[in-house]
């Protein structure tokens, strides 16, 4: 499979992005990673501004590649994607799944499912990854830097 392939079965849909944007998802990475490290907050919440800024630096690349994810599935399919884009390796993507389910139970169906471990687990993940797509994007696409 690839990203075209993706396209085909309508998982994406075409986008032309730019500097702009790019700028504006890494700050929302960025920002997040900085509010993820405020003492004192709950690990449900840690977690899930965690991820968020590990799917937005997803979302970054996959804008880069020329493509949006379509709305069902969006957050698997973004996350998936990453290793068409910054060529994740399937591990990476594994953990970030189980991190996208334990996110829903702890903001969708109860409190308190996530461990301290967990949270600061899903904080050092995101970080790699705003750097890893940060120097993919520097090496693959500088135009949008």
């Amino acid at each position: 499979m690839s990203l075209s392939d993706w396209l085909k079965a309508q998982w994406l849909t075409e986008h032309k992005t730019a500097p702009q944007e790019i700028a504006d998802l890494l700050a929302v990475v960025d920002r997040d990673l900085n509010a993820s490290a405020v003492k004192g907050l709950d690990d449900d919440w840690r977690l899930a501004i965690a991820y968020n800024a590990a799917l937005q630096c997803a979302t970054a690349a996959l804008a880069a590649c020329g493509y949006r994810a379509s709305r069902e599935a969006h957050h698997h399919r973004v996350i998936q994607s990453l290793t068409y884009t910054i060529g994740a390796e399937a591990q990476l993507v594994a953990q970030l799944e189980a991190f996208r389910k334990k996110r829903n139970i702890g903001d969708y169906e109860r409190a308190g499912v996530v461990s301290r471990a967990e949270s600061a687990a899903m904080v050092t993940l995101a970080q790699s990854l705003r750097q890893e797509v940060g120097d993919w994007l520097r090496a693959n696409h500088p135009d949008l830097l």
